[in-house]
């Protein structure tokens, strides 16, 4: 047998047990043969050597959480100790440092690059966020790791993910089935995004209750969209528009992340992206932040960030030739105009 004592210091021991002790019953439900006892700033822990040590990491890894002012509902409790599979150090590590929720199986979701953890930190100091990068940069996965951290700690009361349905330079024809099969092709990058965090059963039954609904930018219009974390995502295929109906939705005790990327419009020739005007007339608004993600935020396949960069490079020598072309014209207009003043000239003097 064995005994330890953990001394809670720089937190209120109540968030660590939970309102009427509910965090510290779920840990002593977890480990039913191990003592646990909560006084005051202590907690001591009695039992079997090993499990005891697994006690005690467990109980360090929750008041680091709190420390470092991460979310720490009973749902992250359960996600903690439902993660045995992890080795303790691994989980310690992930735990300690810019873990946004934990996901399936309890495996930690985190912002991996300087620029996500800007949008974590962007959009807890604004209700919305318009996050701007290529594709591969995480912007929509992170934007749904935190809706779900959202959730879980009841900040929100359901999820709202959207998209224009805009074919990207494909015709897919008919599609057959009720209005969910139709339009489920178009969302289903969001659909990948709650797979990877979400399990399954949850995952439906949420979607069944409507505590997370992902629908067409369209099913949008008419609606007051409150107490709900909500995504906007290739908001680059928004029309002028549709973009402002849609903002024009968001409700009091609302938060929006918007994604876009403005290198992939897909929008018809004769339409114009409304996302780099909501960025133009939007940017002076306190409580609206913009943050951009570049190449070097690609988590993808290592090639993806040379792709960028590649098609970045190729579309700055295509703008240079535009505007040299421009500018081309513009001379032998000028001239033109030039030379038939000299003609005019010339005649009223011969007259």
């Amino acid at each position: 047998m064995s005994e330890v004592i953990l001394t809670i210091e720089g937190i209120d021991p109540l968030d660590l047990y939970g309102e009427n002790n509910s965090k510290i019953n779920l840990l002593k439900k977890a480990y039913p043969d191990v003592q646990i006892t909560s006084r005051g700033n202590q907690v001591k822990i009695k039992g079997d050597k090993k499990v005891t040590e697994d006690v005690m990491t467990k109980l360090e890894i929750m008041v680091k959480m709190i420390q470092d002012r991460h979310d720490f509902s009973t749902q992250v409790v359960e996600d903690i100790l439902s993660s045995e599979h992890m080795p303790d150090n691994k989980l310690s590590q992930h735990s300690a440092g810019g873990v946004i929720v934990f996901g399936k199986n309890g495996a930690p979701i985190k912002a991996k690059t300087k620029n996500q953890k800007m949008l974590v930190e962007c959009s807890e100091a604004n209700d919305i966020v318009f996050a701007i990068g290529p594709a591969g940069t995480g912007k929509t996965y992170t934007a749904v790791a935190l809706a779900i951290r959202a959730l879980k700690n009841r900040v929100v009361k359901k999820i709202i993910l959207t998209r224009p349905a805009v074919e990207a330079g494909e015709h897919l024809g008919f599609l057959p089935g009720d209005m969910k099969e139709k339009v489920d092709p178009y969302l289903r990058p969001l659909y990948d995004a709650l797979d990877d965090m979400i399990p399954a059963e949850k995952l439906n039954f949420f979607i069944t209750n409507r505590v997370i609904e992902v629908a067409p930018l369209a099913f949008m219009r008419g609606r007051t969209l409150d107490h709900a974390f909500i995504i906007l995502d290739e908001a680059q295929n928004c029309t002028t528009t549709q973009l402002k109906m849609f903002l024009t939705r968001i409700g009091p005790n609302a938060k929006a992340i918007i994604t876009g990327d403005l290198s992939q419009i897909d929008l018809p020739g004769h339409q114009k992206s409304g996302l780099r005007k909501a960025l133009s007339i939007l940017a002076p608004i306190d409580g609206i932040g913009q943050l951009y993600l570049s190449a070097e935020d690609v988590v993808r396949h290592r090639l993806v960030k040379e792709i960028i960069k590649s098609y970045d490079l190729a579309d700055e020598k295509d703008e240079a030739e535009k505007i040299r072309v421009r500018e081309e014209k513009e001379a032998e207009r000028m001239a033109g105009q030039e030379g038939k003043t000299v003609n005019q000239n010339d005649q009223q003097q011969n007259t």
